[in-house]
């Protein structure tokens, strides 16, 4: 799906249609207006975000940037429910989540954001089905609703044939695709993932962009991501610079890079190198 900021365009999908009388700005998944973040530490008070107005359609790619302390951190944790604006909106499919208690961010979390952590947090105890099921879990899903779902996300990431393997068996690159696998179980509205090729080798780093492009491009999902690295950011299909808690720049990638192209021009990984890893 082609992705464009919504101030000029009018073009309506038929989901648009659907929440066009839900709100406002129902037509967005996400819409930020005039978020401010004030951080209040003694008599000190640090501005983290200084009225930011974002909108985000369904099925984008975005990659959000900036230096340290340049808001980037503070805008993930606002989108992700984790944090509230201390001004301004945050509409979420419609829904303005800005002023909901902490129980209602946290079901909103559990139903609609799907999360990736540079660190993948994974049990270190237990296996890639049962790290994916846990979120199903929360949800008080049934046993077999969750194998089910499990074992379909993990499929979609290419693990369908590690299962049951625990994280201390798999690579960082296949540990970070189960981190993107329980992401994905509760079939969330949008996938939020900070810096996860932060931890990763540059090939492995192409192999988890390349999953984020398949699930953006053949599945619809829409995903953005917190990087610092320029080479990343061109993976998705706009890039959202912030500076000093402001958005700086805000731009579509004219020719974004093929992380798929990429691998198959690489030379073979060694079976043996590769097992090793494991």
């Amino acid at each position: 799906m082609e992705a464009q900021v919504i101030s000029q365009e009018t073009i309506a999908t038929d989901e648009e249609e659907r929440l066009s009388s839900a709100a406002p700005f129902a037509k967005e998944l996400i819409t930020l207006d005039h978020v401010h973040k004030v951080y209040r530490m003694g008599d000190m008070e640090i501005h983290a975000l200084r009225g930011v107005s974002l909108h985000i359609r369904p099925g984008e790619f975005i990659a959000i940037m900036g230096a340290s302390g340049s808001g980037k951190s503070t805008m993930m944790n606002i989108l992700g429910c984790l944090d509230k604006p201390t001004r301004g909106q945050y509409f979420l499919e419609g829904q303005d989540v800005s002023k909901l208690s902490k129980d209602e961010l946290a079901d909103i979390r559990n139903r609609k954001i799907g999360f990736v952590f540079q660190g993948f947090n994974l049990l270190a105890r237990t296996s890639a089905i049962e790290n994916v099921e846990l979120p199903l879990l929360y949800l008080g899903a049934k046993h077999s609703e969750r194998v089910k779902r499990a074992t379909e996300s993990l499929e979609l990431v290419g693990l369908g044939q590690r299962l049951h393997n625990m994280p201390n068996q798999l690579s960082g690159g296949q540990q970070q695709r189960v981190a993107i696998a329980r992401a994905l179980v509760n079939r969330p509205s949008i996938i939020l993932a900070d810096e996860p090729t932060g931890n990763l080798d540059s090939r492995t780093s192409i192999e988890v962009m390349d999953v984020f492009q398949y699930l953006n491009q053949e599945r619809g999902i829409t995903v953005a991501l917190v990087t610092h690295e320029p080479d990343i950011a061109q993976y998705a299909k706009r890039v959202v610079v912030f500076k000093d808690g402001k958005i700086k720049r805000d731009y579509m990638v004219d020719d974004p890079r093929s992380a798929r192209e990429e691998l198959e021009s690489l030379p073979p990984v060694d079976i043996d190198e590769d097992e090793d890893e494991q």
